[in-house]
């Protein structure tokens, strides 16, 4: 089996987290989806497991962050800096944030931070290795 990550994430509402997650991309696996969770597909190796609050509290009796904090920072590359400026502006028009931290423009590398509706934060973001600065 190839190695793959699932992401969890706590969410206040399935069905609008669901509906965030596929304007951005994501597909649903129905097979890992109920009333309680969903499991929503970025490629064959990273899947994002939306889990309501009380789905959530059956794996960690740690609080679940506010919507103003971030527990962490999940970075994810695109192809181009067309298509990290797109996916920040569908998050913002499909009920996220854009720009939840300030856009980095190093030249050879341009991101872009967004939140879900949650405030959970993702990083867009594209490099040109080749451009990558030497030392």
């Amino acid at each position: 089996m190839q190695k793959m990550i699932f992401v969890n994430l706590p969410v206040a509402d399935l069905p609008k987290a669901m509906a965030f997650y596929a304007a951005l991309g994501f597909t649903n696996n129905p097979h890992f989806t109920d009333d309680t969770a969903a499991c929503m597909v970025w490629s064959e190796a990273i899947h994002v497991m939306l889990l309501t609050h009380d789905k959530w509290r059956t794996f960690t009796s740690r609080p679940i962050p506010p919507t103003t904090a971030s527990e962490v920072l999940l970075a994810i590359s695109f192809e181009s800096r067309d298509a990290v400026d797109t996916i920040a502006d569908t998050a913002k028009a499909n009920g996220g944030t854009a720009d939840i931290n300030p856009v980095q423009d190093h030249g050879f590398m341009y991101s872009r931070a967004l939140a879900d509706p949650d405030g959970h934060v993702w990083e867009a973001f594209w490099m040109d290795p080749a451009a990558v600065p030497a030392g």
